[in-house]
């Protein structure tokens, strides 16, 4: 029997051990996709004021939620060491890849005692996805998880799975625990919810059917309480935002999310091995924590799709999670169990069906290995999957400095205050941010085919602009942008830097 644990044990450590070595490699790279522009630009505006930092994106003197506690201690690393805003956030993804490991070891244990169960359920949380790829913050499939790794998202997730651990932990010793704990879980919680607020919901709907699961008495939902109380307080004095102020948010947020709710069977048709998996355990407890995970998230998203709340669906996560999960630990439940008629052949039909999902997720994110490898020296096939990273702007930096402001379109504008600059509109919807809307009719308005001279000066003298980034139409004019710019340098996919003539 002991043999019979230890095969799966070592294949599973190993291939968890080889994801993460990948994901280290990858750091090093700090590949560009996303939102790394944003996050860059929150430390950067926190190693020069930590009290007081103003909007991350544009010149303007307003709250963000992207000021968390974990953006704070990076903008202070940041700010005590000197080093720049992409080492500093090289460190924080070494950090955030820790906690997410350690966070699963330790949750898949409160449900497995199997050696192998920590770490097979680590591969079917990046590699149980489905055959069409995509990216997104919050999201653990592997070229996800390498593009975001130093995102908040990651590392509030990685606080999520010690928090369901701990959580866990406290509800099975009931009222035996202290009050501290349940002050430290509520603290906690709030923790997540201030660094990533999607993130935060989703470690939500685990605690909720982690507790409703353990079916607690009276004292320990009292303490609950108390430590619920403790979250709010936290979210509540929190000075950089007004947490509960994001109640209200909607608007642009629904139509950036409006894509989670398109090619769900390409995107999540290998979750189906872990649903199956999750019928199994509701057939053996109808209180299965696993279960009730799923039905939570399974609601959430449900109805954020027919009501048109889109972005009710960033927790998909609280769908795909515990359906992995339960996918990795029913491997390892029927391993070495003993056998009866019929029963060895149908262990090595799931096992063998929970492997070869893995092996058709892993191929589709094969791709990921493009971020440590050059691509020419990948095999054809591999070369094929590979998807090239954004580039950034450090190519502005010779003339562009610290508090500048471009002007610039969307994607444009969700990178270069990464170095420090603003924009004139953020590249993000910023709930906190009132005139955004008249920010970004100036962006179109300026870079309008046919504006006059007059405009655009207007626009140019409303926000201080100095910079115009577009692209260039040969004839140093760029796009017929007019004589209020000069060329002053050119970036890759024929990008240009314009200086403004004043």
């Amino acid at each position: 029997m002991r043999g019979a644990l230890r095969r799966p044990s070592v294949v599973a450590q190993v291939g968890a051990g080889l994801v993460v070595v990948l994901l280290l490699l990858v750091v090093v790279r700090l590949p560009w996709a996303g939102d790394l522009g944003m996050h860059a630009a929150t430390v950067q505006r926190l190693r020069h004021d930590l009290v007081d930092p103003g909007n991350p994106l544009v010149d303007a003197d307003t709250p963000s939620p992207y000021y968390s506690p974990w953006m704070l201690v990076l903008g202070c690393v940041a700010r005590v060491t000197g080093f720049s805003v992409f080492v500093v956030l090289r460190i924080g993804a070494v950090v955030a890849l820790g906690l997410f490991v350690s966070g699963v070891w330790r949750y898949v244990r409160t449900l497995s005692a199997h050696p192998a169960a920590p770490a097979l359920s680590l591969l079917c949380l990046v590699f149980l996805w489905g055959t069409s790829l995509f990216t997104w913050s919050g999201f653990l499939g592997l070229n996800s998880l390498a593009l975001t790794v130093s995102y908040p998202s990651v590392f509030a997730l990685g606080l999520a799975f010690h928090f369901w651990a701990w959580l866990t932990g406290a509800v099975r010793a009931g009222s035996v625990r202290g009050w501290g704990v349940w002050v430290g879980l509520g603290v906690l919680w709030a923790v997540i919810l201030l660094c990533h607020q999607f993130s935060g919901v989703v470690a939500s709907l685990g605690a909720l059917a982690t507790v409703v699961a353990a079916r607690v008495g009276g004292a320990v939902w009292w303490r609950l309480g108390v430590g619920a109380l403790a979250g709010v307080g936290v979210l509540w004095v929190w000075p950089y935002y007004d947490f509960f102020a994001l109640v209200g948010a909607g608007g642009d947020l629904e139509a950036v999310h409006r894509g989670l709710y398109r090619d769900l069977v390409g995107r999540y048709w290998l979750v189906l091995v872990g649903v199956v998996a999750l019928g199994v355990r509701w057939w053996r407890d109808r209180w299965d924590p696993l279960v009730l995970f799923f039905v939570l998230g399974v609601v959430v998203v449900g109805v954020g799709g027919v009501s048109g709340h889109y972005s009710w669906g960033r927790a998909v996560p609280a769908v795909v999670i515990p359906a992995q999960i339960a996918a990795g630990v029913g491997v390892v439940e029927v391993w070495g169990r003993p056998g009866r008629p019929g029963w060895r052949g149908l262990r090595g039909v799931w096992v063998g069906v929970v492997c070869g999902a893995l092996v058709v997720g892993g191929w589709t994110q094969v791709g990921t290995v493009g971020y440590v490898v050059p691509r020419g020296a990948l095999p054809g096939v591999v070369a094929a999957k590979y998807r090239v990273p954004w580039v950034g702007y450090h190519w502005v930096t010779p003339w562009v400095e610290y508090g500048d402001v471009v002007m610039a379109r969307t994607f444009a504008a969700r990178q270069i205050p990464a170095y420090g600059a603003y924009t004139v509109a953020p590249g993000y919807p910023d709930f906190f941010l009132p005139d955004e809307g008249r920010r970004g009719e100036a962006v179109r308005r300026y870079f309008a085919v046919g504006a006059s001279e007059g405009v655009r000066r207007g626009i140019v003298r409303a926000y201080g602009v100095r910079w115009v980034v577009d692209r260039g139409d040969g004839d140093g004019g760029g796009r017929g942008l007019g004589s209020g710019v000069r060329v002053v340098a050119r970036g890759p996919g024929g990008q240009v830097l314009y200086e403004v003539v004043r």
